[in-house]
């Protein structure tokens, strides 16, 4: 199916790229997020009347990424959990714990936003957790998961 980008897609396109994707991917998640359009001759003209706005619109968001970014960027985040002698949490600590602290904290975080390579903490210490705040602004934030004795 061929789109018009309506915001920028990681490893697909910019704002007003036409491209095709699979059918299921645009109509179950791309043009539902408001993210596409179908890419019709209608839609198109449609669009470049309004691609200075939402151009305006995408550069505003950014600057408020990025600014909310600089605010958040060498941020520790400390958590305490239930944990073993050996320093094994009995649980994990997930992306939600973290946007939920987070949260505490006055940053407006998602835990979609949270971006954990290894998986779920499940070790007590100093772990590099990524913030997606846009997909042009990622941020370092450091998770100390302290233990609890059971």
């Amino acid at each position: 199916m061929q789109i018009i980008l309506l915001d920028k897609v990681v490893n697909l396109g910019n704002l007003g790229d036409v491209v095709k994707v699979k059918d299921g991917y645009a109509r179950n998640f791309l043009i539902p997020s408001g993210r596409a359009r179908r890419a019709t001759a209608v839609a198109i003209k449609e669009f470049e009347v309004k691609r200075a706005d939402l151009e305006k619109v995408a550069a505003a968001k950014l600057a408020e990424c990025q600014a909310q970014g600089a605010k958040l960027g060498g941020t520790v985040v400390k958590l305490t959990q239930k944990a073993g002698v050996d320093g094994r949490l009995f649980g994990s600590v997930t992306n939600a714990d973290i946007a939920a602290e987070l949260t505490k904290q006055g940053f407006a975080v998602l835990k979609a936003q949270i971006r954990m390579p290894n998986g779920p903490l499940k070790i007590v210490g100093d772990h590099p957790v990524s913030v997606a705040l846009h997909t042009d602004v990622v941020v370092d934030v450091t998770v100390t998961v302290y233990g609890e004795s059971a």
